[in-house]
């Protein structure tokens, strides 16, 4: 294990600087190289690296975060990044960590969707990816387990977990209910067994040292009215003044004025993350607005799985064919680029807003007992909702093709085992002994299984 990195000086660092900036800057970046495997993967990251190896954040306090993102719209994970990068250095901590988060996915898949007007044919990157993704498969079970070791302290959570896992993954109750039926079974808890709450998650007997951030202080930054106004002011303006441009220069009825209003939509009921809101995408893109086909959406899905950042990155491919193909007054070329920001714009800065208006509040309420414990609830229910995100991922990079299969109340995603991807079993399980086995670094392990994926090319 690395060792924790130390808080410079108070005269090096600015007020409400944890650690350097810079050095808060390169984490980020190589954090954001990692970000594979939709939110379990991505939280996996950031896990092992802001948790477990640099011991900047407590894991209550990581949690803590983890928590109020589930309870937001919007790709979680990015939110997450958003919530620890402005407990480390305030404001601009919180929008370095955001963008470096969806940068580098949104460069790959801007460059990815213009191959695939010219060539229609991504081959090589596929392979590329294809090797990644049991990578990425390893990564998150490791995750699964050090999460749920940490933070499943007593039976009722283990149950809670189990519980909820079993919720998504066999009755598809929706994300939203699982997530209150959690938080109630945290704050019952807390009423009927308070002693249950008392052993904390935190990194206390792994033998390592104490985070920079413990897990009982609070943020220096004090709700208030005023500053709630400022920041809803400015992050509103931020969100729609690009919009409302928009529609100016190339009219109400363009397709950019569509896409913006269409997706602007989307980012505020993506409750439960992109899966829960993708098959509303598809159908409204592809029926009604006529932007791709149906064939072009699994396409752009598969790509925008196996790209670094969220998963919900899918609607800039979306956007960038639909306005490729509907410029207007702009070149075909203009057209896709304009559609494409505009969209992973109006995607993104709400999370910003969520986490920067409410994230004051949040960090007070952890020494509220009854909401802690309700959010403690929440916790133990994230740990199954990772592993059903695992379960789904495994799913779909093991397999080729998965059936819901029905039994009464029942509604189990089943692999058709004839259709096993022998080519990614082998290299998931080379990542598994990788990481288990050797403990290689993340970054190693990537690289190695990207090389792995590239030279299939050459097997018959």
């Amino acid at each position: 294990m690395s060792q924790p990195s130390t808080p410079a000086s108070a005269g090096s660092v600015t007020s409400g600087d944890v650690i350097p900036f810079g050095q808060a800057v390169r984490a980020w970046f190589l954090i954001s190289l990692q970000t594979f495997g939709g939110p379990a993967g991505q939280i996996a990251v950031m896990q092992r690296t802001l948790v477990e190896e640099k011991r900047w954040i407590g894991q209550q306090r990581f949690n803590h975060a983890l928590n109020y993102c589930m309870l937001l719209p919007g790709p979680e994970a990015q939110q997450l990044a958003i919530y620890v990068g402005w407990l480390l250095n305030g404001t601009r901590g919180g929008l370095v960590a955001g963008t470096l988060f969806v940068l580098p996915g949104m460069l790959a898949l801007l460059a990815l969707s213009a191959v695939y007007v010219i060539w229609q044919d991504t081959t090589l990157v596929t392979a590329l990816f294809a090797g990644i993704a049991p990578a990425v498969l390893a990564i998150v079970a490791q995750a699964v387990l050090r999460v749920a070791k940490r933070s499943l302290t007593h039976p009722v959570f283990i149950a809670t977990a189990v519980a909820a896992f079993a919720a998504l993954a066999l009755f598809a109750v929706p994300f939203p209910v699982v997530i209150a039926v959690a938080a109630a079974i945290g704050w019952a808890t807390h009423k009927r067994m308070p002693h249950a709450l008392a052993n904390g998650g935190g990194h206390g007997g792994d033998g390592g040292p104490a985070p920079l951030i413990p897990d009982d202080a609070l943020h220096h930054a004090q709700p208030s009215l005023r500053s709630a106004g400022k920041i809803l002011a400015v992050g509103l303006a931020a969100w729609w003044l690009p919009v409302a441009a928009v529609a100016l220069l190339t009219g109400a009825d363009s397709v950019f004025t569509t896409q913006g209003l269409f997706f602007s939509g989307t980012a505020v009921i993506t409750f439960g993350g992109a899966y829960a809101v993708l098959a509303f995408v598809a159908q409204r893109a592809v029926e009604t607005y006529a932007w791709l086909t149906p064939g072009e959406m699994v396409r752009g899905l598969a790509l925008a799985e196996t790209t670094p950042g969220p998963l919900i990155m899918v609607v800039q491919f979306v956007a960038f064919l639909g306005a490729y193909r509907d410029p207007g007054v702009l070149t075909p070329w203009a057209g896709a680029l304009l559609g494409a920001l505009l969209t992973t714009w109006v995607t993104f800065v709400p999370c910003f807003l969520f986490i920067f208006l409410g994230a004051p509040y949040v960090e007070r309420l952890r020494h509220n007992a009854g909401i802690s414990a309700a959010l403690t609830g929440i916790t133990a229910a994230v740990v199954g909702v990772i592993a059903n995100l695992a379960l789904y991922f495994a799913q779909h990079t093991l397999f080729a093709v998965t059936r819901t299969r029905f039994w009464g109340p029942l509604h189990v995603q089943v692999p058709e085992f004839a259709t096993v991807n022998v080519l990614a079993l082998a290299i998931t399980t080379a990542a598994l002994i990788m990481t288990f086995v050797l403990r290689w670094p993340m970054l190693r392990i990537l690289g190695i299984c990207a090389l792995l994926g590239i030279a299939s090319l050459l097997l018959p």
